[in-house]
């Protein structure tokens, strides 16, 4: 599982100074401009911030997406060309915030958590999605180099159903019911392997599906962590006063409200699942132990009178002038005789166990 690596400041900064992040193994940062309004379209990517100044000026909704780490050069062009505040921009490099919603003085900076399932290994990780929302332009930051926006995107070129008709709000609900849904398949995959877990522990339990269940319950307890803000975060959305978040548009708010519930509700069920399978396991182990125990517990039950008669029977007390000794040491038939006696002491308990139901 993956998780968040945060990027702090050099302690002793004032806030808000974004500290230069290390080069080593980094996405390289794209910017992807999107220009639009009902009629016209214009996609395109960017050399610089500075070129997206001239977007400012037109009468269209613009989506600047800063794509892969972005460094602190970045963030302070960006910043500068579109007013961002300083404590935002910290925020952003700093990966790992909790998602939140805050107001600076007409424009609303955002941070979400994005969990992504590798197609390779098929560990989780999640990754810090930020944004800020003006009156007609939305700026979003995400890490890594794959986009997860392309159906987004894709909605906007095809000019398919209201995105384009409507203003910067609806392009940020569309952003965000991406990131919130992408839960969904990441914990109906989750689903799948604990129903495969609960199979193999009614069959064979063992000590790798133990680790499995303890990486389940971890994962699942970053994930509520991290996923469980986010409903507050579309709560707050819905009660935005001003022009930024316009009325008619709130109901879609409500809709990833709703989305946000039900991901921590699989989230929490999925968790009472796996702690039941660790019952079910220790609950399991246990039995197997004792229906071994029990196995050598009736060997050994079986096994104690036959010694008793081997052991009288190996004192070799034979005095031929003691009325004591053994008469039989001298049978002829004497160690057969004692050998089925043996036995059928042996199947006697055999039976007399089965009968009570003991094994």
């Amino acid at each position: 599982m993956g998780y968040f690596t945060k990027r702090y400041h050099v302690p002793g900064t004032s806030p808000g100074t974004l500290a230069p992040a290390e080069k080593t193994g980094r996405a390289p940062i794209r910017i992807l401009l999107t220009d639009y309004t009902d009629s016209e379209y214009d996609e395109r990517e960017l050399a610089s911030a500075e070129a997206c100044h001239a977007y400012l000026e037109r009468e269209s909704i613009t989506w600047i997406h800063v794509q892969g780490d972005a460094e602190a050069d970045t963030l302070h062009e960006i910043g500068r060309v579109f007013g961002l505040h300083h404590l935002a921009l910290e925020d952003i490099i700093n990966s790992g915030q909790r998602p939140k919603v805050d107001d600076y003085q007409g424009q609303l900076f955002i941070a979400m958590a994005h969990p992504v399932m590798d197609s390779g290994n098929e560990d989780i990780r999640i990754e810090q999605f930020s944004l800020f929302v003006g009156h007609d332009y939305v700026i979003s930051f995400y890490p890594g180099s794959d986009d997860p926006f392309v159906p987004v995107r894709q909605r906007l070129r095809n000019s398919t159903g209201r995105i384009r008709a409507r203003g910067a709000d609806y392009l940020l609900y569309a952003l965000l019911d991406l990131v919130i849904d992408a839960g969904f398949p990441v914990l109906e995959r989750l689903g799948e392997e604990i129903e495969q877990l609960e199979e193999q522990l009614l069959d064979t339990p063992t000590s790798k599906t133990l680790r499995r269940l303890h990486q389940l319950r971890r994962t699942l307890a970053i994930m509520r962590r991290m996923l469980w803000p986010q409903r507050e975060v579309a709560n707050n959305l819905l009660r935005v006063d001003g022009p930024l978040i316009k009325e008619e548009n709130k109901i879609y708010y409500s809709d990833c409200y709703d989305h946000s519930i039900q991901i921590m509700d699989l989230i929490e069920t999925y968790r009472d699942m796996v702690t039941s399978l660790l019952d079910v396991y220790l609950s399991s182990v246990s039995y197997r132990l004792n229906e071994v125990m029990r196995v050598l517990t009736v060997i050994a039950t079986i096994f104690i009178p036959l010694t008793f008669i081997s052991g009288v029977y190996g004192m070799n007390f034979h005095n031929d002038g003691s009325p004591w000794a053994m008469p039989e040491l001298y049978w002829y038939y004497g160690y057969p005789l004692v050998l089925v006696f043996m036995f059928v002491i042996a199947v006697g308990m055999l039976v007399y166990f089965r009968h009570r139901k003991w094994f």
